[in-house]
């Protein structure tokens, strides 16, 4: 096989390497840990954001309060002072909503 680096580089290596195959489990253990402690930090940090103004404000400007025509309450007022029907359905209901009809 042919070499594509230079023996000056590979023979550090190889050294170096062997010198490491004795902590393999130390090294593995050390790199899971710090894994997982920049997992829980991102999740730390992340759980703790607060938004900004600009966001709030982005988010709470399309909510429009509803309005009732006023011509519409005057005409149910006038139905209801109108039909005898309609003026008992109300003031059961006011009385007992949860009643079945």
């Amino acid at each position: 096989m042919k070499q594509i680096l230079p023996t000056k580089v590979t023979r550090p290596i190889i050294s170096i390497a062997s010198r490491l195959g004795r902590y393999r489990l130390l090294l593995f253990v050390v790199a899971v840990a710090a894994i997982y402690g920049y997992i829980v930090f991102t999740i730390n940090t992340l759980s703790h954001a607060e938004p900004t103004p600009d966001q709030v404000s982005s988010q709470t400007s399309p909510i429009k309060k509803t309005k009732i025509d006023p011509k519409v309450i005057q005409q149910l007022q006038l139905l209801q002072d109108n039909s005898v029907s309609v003026k008992a359905l109300f003031t059961e209901t006011r009385d007992n909503p949860f009643q079945e009809n």
